[in-house]
């Protein structure tokens, strides 16, 4: 049966989506597999936000990689370098290391502001999905719920994760196998970043590493 989720939209938390650069993809010259933009979070002042809201949680630099740290019940927090693209793939390393798995985390793409963007997440129990966030209102695209896999590594183990967000089409990639393909008009171009969220009032902690912003 699919994984249905339910998302309490964090107004309070704007401040920890960047302001969109004048920085675009649109770079005539720039032939596909180019890289736009990578991270490996060694440098602490490469563009991600430091910031913490004890209601909703952490986001921050440490140890080499990309922290988001999510409290409260039902809360989603996402983080981008503050950049502008329209057609990309997206990739990174990623692993829970703390919390139940009652989560989700993952990748954005099209990010406009903190209220509208793609994702493209998975569970530390084993579930994928790719939703939208519209005007604050998040929801799985042509999907009732996440739905599981055994291409996602459970428990506190890396995933690597790809998103290929293309004109209206959306691709996720879990380790190297395409999951899921999606279309939606509704998005054209933003930020990119990453995200995790908790379904249960517990702290859940993911760390990012290896973030890259290809040309496709």
């Amino acid at each position: 049966m699919p994984r249905t989720i339910i998302w309490i939209v964090i107004l309070g938390l704007a401040s920890l989506a960047c302001q969109l650069s004048s920085l675009t993809s649109e770079l005539f010259d720039t032939p596909s597999g180019s890289v736009l933009f990578q991270d490996d979070f060694s440098d602490t002042s490469s563009g991600w936000q430091n910031q913490s809201r004890e209601e909703f949680g952490t986001v921050d630099y440490f140890d080499g990689y990309y922290r988001i740290a999510v409290q409260g019940d039902q809360n989603m927090i996402w983080a981008g370098p503050g950049l502008n693209f329209t057609d990309v793939r997206i990739e990174a390393d990623m692993i829970k290391v703390i919390g139940s798995e009652d989560d989700l985390f993952g990748l954005v793409c099209r990010a406009a502001d903190h209220e509208n963007y793609y994702f493209f997440v998975i569970s530390s129990d084993g579930y994928y999905g790719i939703g939208k966030t519209i005007n604050g209102v998040q929801s799985m695209i042509n999907a009732e719920g996440m739905h599981p896999s055994e291409i996602v590594s459970q428990g506190k183990t890396i995933n690597h994760l790809r998103a290929d967000c293309i004109a209206d089409r959306l691709e996720l990639s879990i380790n190297g196998q395409l999951v899921a393909q999606v279309r939606d008009p509704d998005l054209s171009q933003g930020d990119v970043g990453l995200l995790a969220g908790n379904l249960a009032s517990q702290e859940n902690v993911v760390l990012f590493d290896n973030f890259s912003t290809i040309k496709p």
